[in-house]
């Protein structure tokens, strides 16, 4: 049976994608509703597809990254509302920082445990209650990710509407700070190409494979071109491989070995409003 196509998944679609309204209805038509299928779709009939990425959930809040004081332990949290005129506000700022500290303080591992925390008594899910009744939005801890390694750095861009952590294996404010501000920009999907899983890259290389044969191109040069496609993949969305932001000539992989030969990058993680 197949699925009914509403104007409302076309124009969803339309708004993760940037494709035109009668490609968005044939992919989903295509897909039978399947919204992640009908991306796959617009991207083997060669579409630039501008595919949504986890880290864009949360429509308007305040994100907060913070590290321990010894940068072995970092949190980044959303504090998710309705509209940027609260996300904006001094006072819900300094409300989403005092949660954050209490995240911090009480070593606090999830959204779960946060909002259990107490603040001078009181417990932050029933302070988020009190906050959503007093300027009548949604209010929540919306985010809550958590990194441990031997040093961790944290970067907040563009005034809390974005938060990175990065752990590496040793001590280095230089590279954690660089490191970091590679991530907000490059949102790399991935540390190197062995983190990626094997699903996103078989993924990837059926895509391509699809997008050749629609270019016309004979099937034996498919597997080749095909490759070089997903090495491409790999260079634009792993962050060891992606062209460093301050220097183009080196990658980051280059960059880290040129601060220290031995530091690596153990683990990061990137929320950001979108």
């Amino acid at each position: 049976m197949s699925a009914t196509i509403t104007a409302s998944d076309i124009n969803n679609l339309r708004q993760a994608t940037g494709a035109g309204m009668m490609d968005c209805r044939k992919a989903l038509t295509e897909s039978n509703g399947d919204f992640e299928t009908a991306i796959d779709w617009l991207r083997k009939q060669g579409q630039k597809v501008a595919a949504k990425r986890s880290d864009r959930e949360a429509k308007e809040g305040v994100i907060i990254a913070k590290t321990t004081s010894d940068h072995k332990t970092g949190i980044v949290i959303c504090i998710s509302c309705e509209t940027d005129f609260v996300s904006k506000n001094a006072d819900f700022v300094s409300f989403a920082q005092s949660i954050a500290d209490a995240a911090i303080d009480n070593n606090v591992r999830s959204a779960e445990e946060l909002n259990n925390t107490e603040i001078n008594g009181a417990k932050v899910s029933d302070m988020i209650n009190d906050k959503l009744a007093s300027i009548g939005e949604k209010i929540a801890v919306s985010k809550f990710e958590r990194i441990e390694a031997p040093y961790v750095a944290s970067y907040i861009h563009g005034a809390n509407r974005m938060g990175v952590l990065v752990g590496l294996s040793k001590e280095s404010a230089e590279a954690g700070k660089d490191v970091a501000m590679q991530i907000a920009a490059m949102n790399p999907l991935a540390i190197d190409e062995s983190s990626i899983p094997a699903e996103t890259i078989a993924r990837e290389k059926e895509i391509a494979i699809e997008q050749i044969k629609a270019e016309g191109k004979p099937a034996d040069m498919a597997e080749k071109i095909a490759m070089g496609k997903v090495n491409k993949f790999f260079k634009d969305n792993t962050l060891l491989a992606q062209p460093y932001v301050k220097d183009n000539n080196k990658s980051v992989g280059d960059y880290l070995k040129s601060v220290e030969g031995d530091i690596k990058v153990i683990e990061f993680k990137r929320v950001a409003l979108g």
